[in-house]
């Protein structure tokens, strides 16, 4: 099979060969390549030590054990290139004990996690694949390199890796790999909650993120990573609901059109409260208040995964808030409540939320009365005053109370802003400073 590698990425490995090294591109790069796909985020290895290979390149960088230099080529692009290594034990399931620079590429591969990631390039364009890395790539596959309990025993992050890369290609998991993952599944506890977010953000990011989570359960991996989505399954549902608690959040998850995965985890657990208000009336299941402990779940989860503040707030609130009324009868000061409860910039995603909810339930996309709230909403924000629209200021407050600068006054603009977000036909002078006068 010939193949003819991108000429800025042949141009670098020729540097390297000039002064004597032997030099491969490696991993995801080639498995990517051989899939026609566009690659921008080439890695490569070599038989150099890390001082030999900034030696070749004066501008690379070098801040890691484990013999990676990043070279910062003409365009602005970092190329990898990463020392043959060997590696020891893994104790802690996560880091070798001790990394030692290898001699041979096919050394190399011998330590990397699936057969498709464990092909080599050279210059001349030769595929280096001991582990038949080319067939499990064509029969779309994915294989732990060697035996599976090693590879998992390493590093526990690979079996959820193993999930997110069948995900992300549409693969399927070899069976003596993903029995493996089976049987290791509690290996996974392990694991920082930063490793865990990453690959997950990925797996939700994906074209197909239900396929993923779906196999992230089958696998047993779902348990000791969202167990509180885990209890509902065969949890049943009332009325219009035409699966169970977990069937149901993966469909809404299905038909979720936002593409931030945020948005993507919001729709998963946006009824992760419903196992634990589960509760029967004439027969019936019931959940109230799930949303309100569904929102508690929500940061539980977000302090797991060591989430950002704002991701942290933003996955609160949609979850907090999904379960909004849509009527014609709804006034125009409640959907301002609404806009200011989940925020301007969280509409968006809410309404997306909620599409993917009634879709993943068995119900059609829309309906007049949905239809009809977008539209108000649209209409209702034209006319949302701020602060700055009021018809007095600091200076106001503070002449009527007879007070000098402070909290008080601001808490007090802030009421006075309440009252003109509910109702704008009370943003009149006198009003407000009768009003400050009693808040005073």
């Amino acid at each position: 099979m010939k193949l003819s590698l991108p000429p800025e990425v042949s141009g670098f490995m020729e540097k390297m060969a000039a002064a004597g090294f032997a030099v491969y591109v490696v991993g995801g790069s080639v498995r990517d390549f051989l899939s026609g796909k566009e690659n921008h985020d080439w890695d490569f290895t070599t038989d150099a030590t890390p001082e030999q290979i900034m030696a070749v390149f004066p501008e690379s960088f070098y801040d890691n054990a484990f013999g990676t230099v990043g070279v910062k080529m003409a365009d602005g692009e970092i190329f990898e290139i990463t020392t043959f290594r060997k590696e020891g034990k893994y104790s802690d399931r996560r880091h070798p004990d001790e990394v030692s620079w290898g001699k041979t590429v096919e050394e190399d591969l011998a330590r990397r996690d699936f057969t498709v990631n464990a092909m080599a390039m050279d210059l001349k364009d030769h595929l280096i694949d001991p582990f038949g890395g080319q067939t499990d790539l064509r029969n779309k596959v994915i294989k732990a390199v060697g035996n599976p309990e090693d590879r998992f025993s390493e590093d526990a992050l690979r079996m959820i890796r193993a999930v997110r890369l069948a995900t992300q290609l549409c693969f399927t998991i070899d069976e003596a790999t993903f029995l493996s993952i089976k049987e290791n599944a509690s290996l996974i506890t392990k694991i920082s909650g930063e490793r865990v977010r990453d690959e997950m953000t990925k797996i939700l990011s994906a074209k197909y993120p239900a396929d993923g989570v779906k196999l992230l359960y089958n696998a047993g991996l779902l348990d000791y990573l969202l167990p509180e989505l885990a209890r509902g399954v065969g949890m049943k549902q009332p009325g219009h609901h035409i699966h169970d608690v977990f069937t149901h959040s993966l469909e809404a998850l299905r038909f979720c059109k936002s593409s931030s995965w945020l948005v993507r985890l919001a729709t998963l657990i946006h009824d992760i409260g419903k196992p634990a208000t589960y509760k029967e009336f004439n027969g019936k299941p019931t959940f109230y208040n799930h949303e309100v402990v569904g929102a508690a779940i929500a940061k539980t989860i977000a302090a797991r995964w060591h989430l950002s503040k704002d991701d942290r707030e933003k996955l609160y609130i949609l979850v907090r808030w999904h379960m909004f009324t849509v009527s014609e009868l709804l006034t125009d000061a409640a959907i301002r409540r609404f806009i200011k409860r989940v925020g301007k910039e969280n509409v968006a995603d809410m309404l997306d939320l909620r599409i993917a909810d009634r879709l993943g339930s068995g119900s059609r996309e829309t309906s007049w009365r949905l239809e009809q709230f977008k539209d108000r909403i649209i209409e209702v924000q034209k006319h949302i005053p701020s602060v700055t629209d009021l018809k007095v200021n600091g200076n106001d407050v503070m002449q009527t109370l007879g007070i000098g600068p402070g909290p008080k006054v601001g808490k007090i603009l802030n009421k006075l802003f309440e009252e003109i977000t509910e109702n704008p036909e009370k943003n009149e002078r006198d009003y407000l400073l009768k009003r400050a006068e009693q808040l005073g």
